[in-house]
């Protein structure tokens, strides 16, 4: 059997330290890496050749890495694209999502990181309607996810990144949590339909963060989830395991423990199928 072509990439910054470390990142893989400095080469260069996955840094000289995010999707709509920035701000998070970024991740990063974003982002299923924007300001954002399990790691670096305020570490424990959670609804309340959305509001407070999950499932009672960890009694952390294997699920169950031992607040409406995650700010935060 003859091997698939290779997936074209174009790499596009201004430094020539990151196209190193990317080259690297991306090596002993079906990869053929081209390299631009400046956002009007790229452009030049992907009016005349059509590429797979475009990384792209946002502060660039000629032409930023937002406007050539736009003009890839005017030119080339199949391309995905993955936004780089070593100064991420709420605003440039939105306008990456508005204008369909496949993904986002600031500099410095690891290169394993890096491998596994460009992977994704490569393998994904039909992602140009994944996550939708419904309405977006830098206190407030709403959007629909597609109920695909990929969408989760789609979508965590760019509420990561609106989180500025947060520290590191309380933005990994937010985004873990957040993770279990919206996992659980595409899982479960929408039984992993992907013609079925979740609905995300993300809200900034001037004293918290809020994360709010909608799913389209019927609910659930937190009195009645034998085959969670949540439920389990102190003395007999894994008893969920048996209920699982008797209902032929996947090993697992912790999401909703790990969420509550992670946030500040977790609170579910009466039907169970919305959730509201509360992340408080430190004084020293607001």
């Amino acid at each position: 059997m003859a091997d698939a072509d290779p997936n074209r990439i174009l790499i596009v910054d201004d430094d020539p330290d990151i196209h190193q470390l990317l080259a690297t990142a991306l090596r002993n893989r079906n990869y053929v890496i081209e390299h631009k400095y400046d956002g009007l080469d790229a452009l030049s260069l992907l009016r005349a050749r059509s590429f797979d996955l475009v990384l792209t840094d946002v502060r660039m000289p000629g032409l930023n890495g937002l406007e050539l995010l736009r003009k890839i999707h005017e030119i080339r709509a199949a391309t995905r694209v993955l936004v780089m920035t070593a100064e991420g701000t709420p605003a440039t998070v939105i306008r990456s999502l508005r204008d369909q970024a496949f993904g986002y991740f600031t500099k410095p990063f690891s290169l394993d990181a890096a491998a596994e974003t460009v992977a994704l982002a490569l393998s994904a299923r039909a992602p140009e309607d994944d996550i939708e924007v419904v309405s977006a300001t830098p206190q407030w954002l709403t959007l629909n996810l597609r109920c695909k399990l990929e969408v989760s790691d789609r979508i965590i670096p760019f509420l990561r990144e609106l989180s500025i305020e947060l520290s590191i570490q309380d933005r990994e424990n937010v985004g873990t949590a957040f993770r279990e959670l919206l996992m659980n609804a595409i899982e479960h309340g929408a039984g992993g339909d992907p013609s079925k959305a979740v609905r995300l509001d993300y809200m900034r407070t001037a004293k918290s963060i809020l994360y709010k999950l909608q799913d389209p499932g019927e609910g659930f009672s937190l009195d009645n989830l034998p085959h969670a960890a949540v439920s389990n009694a102190p003395d007999a952390p894994y008893q969920h395991f048996e209920a699982r294997e008797r209902l032929g699920l996947r090993p697992g169950g912790f999401g909703i423990l790990v969420s509550k031992s992670l946030a500040d607040e977790l609170i579910y409406n009466e039907k169970g199928n919305e959730v509201l995650l509360i992340k408080y700010l430190s004084s020293s935060e607001n």
